[in-house]
């Protein structure tokens, strides 16, 4: 089983696009009976007044865990059926959030390969709902502190300074034209249309 440095809080910064770059290169880790894990390749930032964001309107009972303090998980259901993940940013009570949208697969592929019913490594966390399906996450995990001594958890595999390049987030409308999108250049794990990936 390979070792991860737990994450310590006053490395990651509170700022919702620093987080979402800081994010790039750490390691998302899900242990619970059996350990999965993936290096974040890529992200997307939901920052305070965005019209794009789950918190524009405020808070909700849905939304809640947006509102938490910093480095909590928020955990939502898309299409009724698939899970993304995100990372709460800022200051309590504000509303913002780092949307991890792929994962370089590193441990429990074979368990992330029956969760997914994919063979193809590249493709097993290429998407939120992807990742979310081969690490096993659920809303059973939504507001998890995730540097705390939990069992979804972020590490540092000693990976250093990734390149990061920036573009338009995907799939959305409202707020388009910001490039709030982060991913690790070179890596064939990100998701999205080619012209945004490379």
């Amino acid at each position: 089983m390979t070792t991860y440095r737990r994450v310590k809080r006053d490395r990651l910064p509170k700022e919702t696009i620093a987080l979402a770059k800081a994010l790039i290169g750490l390691v998302l880790v899900h242990d619970e009976r059996t350990r999965v894990a993936g290096k974040i390749v890529e992200a997307e930032a939901y920052v305070l007044k965005d019209p794009a964001s789950h918190a524009y309107r405020g808070k909700s009972a849905r939304n809640a865990s947006m509102f938490l303090p910093p480095f909590h998980a928020y955990i939502y259901k898309i299409y009724g059926t698939s899970f993304c993940f995100n990372v709460s940013s800022e200051g309590e009570e504000e509303g913002a959030a780092v949307l991890v949208r792929a994962l370089e697969p590193l441990e429990g592929i074979p368990i992330m390969m029956k969760r997914r019913g994919a063979q193809s490594m590249r493709e097993l966390c290429r998407g939120p709902g992807r990742l979310c399906q081969a690490l096993g996450i659920d809303q059973r995990l939504d507001g998890i502190d995730l540097l705390g001594r939990r069992k979804l958890w972020l590490g540092d595999a000693g990976f250093g300074d990734v390149q990061i390049r920036k573009s338009k987030r995907i799939g959305i409308t409202k707020a388009a034209h910001r490039h709030l999108r982060f991913y690790e250049i070179g890596s064939p794990f990100v998701s999205g249309p080619r012209h945004l990936s490379t």
